[in-house]
């Protein structure tokens, strides 16, 4: 079949096996092309590796230090006449080539939240690895079910205590409009931190603990976001920032028990904000991000999700000066979108950002681009009008 995009709201609903396998190729060139990670992890869990910032770490994980990884998502598998999502097709290419390489990797689909997928991935890590020395938590899921409760709990994109009324871009058609979005009930707040907090982190950091399965100084990191003020109603002080709030209590409950237990540290990356399947839901962010990426790459500062975790993995969670912490105790390699400068000019444009001024005042060409490519569309070196099987099978 012919493969195109097909673009429903904030989702594409199509993907490119070989567009997606070219875009994990050229990030496994990028680290590849940095040089080794001499310090870096050999023996790597990553939670929630189909996609962006978890994907990044599995790759640079692997291609940077040679690590054997164990990566765990819930992705659709693709059929003969039916595409599979995007992290599908990026864990089959991610895999082809760690074992092309003679790396081990291995893959589990399915409820990173439940208890079943939990025992099996401990199992393997017992049986072919003895231990893991990184887990990597990037877990991104409108919902989960509770494995102890039964209870599913959904998340929103909601405000916290009063409505919110800001712009808002569709970023298929290119409309700037206002968007009113009414505050979150205690009940959607309760279910948002289920989802999105710190309390599935810790069920694997403990079972891990409690099986034997961390090794002397191993290290567990989860990824944040904290944006600017234009961003913090829908986000930092709406549903989603307390669901992250509990992600930092979680980060150092963590801690203390892998420093009580001999181990290492736990700690939480705040990292940048970029176009992700997760960040193009968010009312309000896609414009911000567009906004961001004109300034940004005017700069030459501009980092994508590769860039970012990779300088992350080298210049201070395995190299460098070691790890930097703001006063919350949060490692920020959102350094670069939130310098002074940055925001000032963000400031400056986004109340002359409308309709007619989107393409000029912003980069909404590279936010379509790069949403694209999330689904493996635009692509160099890929032909668009072939003839392609969208079946693909993950090696074993």
């Amino acid at each position: 079949m012919v493969i195109k995009p097909k673009v429903r709201g904030f989702v594409c609903v199509t993907a490119h096996p070989a567009g997606c396998a070219a875009h994990v190729q050229e990030w496994i060139d990028y680290v590849k092309a940095k040089g080794a990670v001499k310090k870096g992890p050999k023996k790597v869990l990553v939670i929630g590796s189909s996609t962006g910032y978890g994907l990044a770490s599995r790759i640079s994980a692997a291609f940077g230090s040679g690590a054997a990884t164990i990566g765990v998502f819930f992705e659709r598998p693709s059929e003969p006449d039916k595409t599979a999502t995007p992290g599908w097709y990026n864990s089959a290419a991610f895999t082809a080539a760690a074992h092309k390489e003679g790396l081990y990797a291995k893959n589990f689909n399915g409820d990173a939240f439940s208890d079943q997928i939990k025992a099996e991935v401990l199992a393997t890590i017992k049986k072919d690895l003895g231990q893991v020395d990184l887990v990597v938590y990037s877990l991104a899921s409108p919902r989960r079910t509770h494995p102890k409760t039964g209870v599913t709990h959904k998340s929103c994109l909601k405000p916290v205590g009063q409505s919110y009324t800001n712009k808002t871009v569709d970023t298929d058609k290119g409309i700037v409009s206002d968007i009113t979005i009414e505050p979150a009930n205690e009940a959607e707040i309760a279910d948002t931190t289920a989802v999105m907090g710190g309390e599935d982190w810790e069920m694997w950091i403990n079972a891990l603990d409690e099986a034997k399965l961390l090794a002397p100084g191993a290290t567990s990191v989860a990824y944040s976001y904290i944006g600017p003020e234009v961003t913090w109603p829908i986000y930092k002080n709406g549903t989603i920032g307390l669901a992250k709030n509990d992600l930092e209590r979680a980060a150092k409950s963590i801690n203390a028990t892998l420093k009580c237990n001999g181990y290492g540290r736990a700690f939480i990356s705040v990292n940048k904000a970029l176009v992700t399947q997760a960040s193009s839901a968010i009312p309000v962010v896609p414009l911000y991000i567009s906004i961001l990426y004109k300034i940004m790459k005017a700069k030459g500062s501009h980092e994508g999700c590769m860039e970012q975790i990779e300088r992350l993995f080298r210049d201070q969670m395995y190299g460098g000066m070691g790890l930097e912490f703001d006063d919350a105790g949060r490692v920020r390699i959102d350094d670069w979108e939130m310098k002074s400068d940055v925001q000032a000019e963000v400031t400056k444009i986004w109340p002359d950002v409308n309709t007619e001024t989107l393409p000029q005042l912003t980069d909404i060409a590279g936010y379509r681009t790069e949403f694209l490519k999330l689904f493996g569309f635009g692509l160099p070196g890929i032909d668009y009008d072939a003839d392609i099987n969208p079946h693909v099978e993950i090696p074993s």
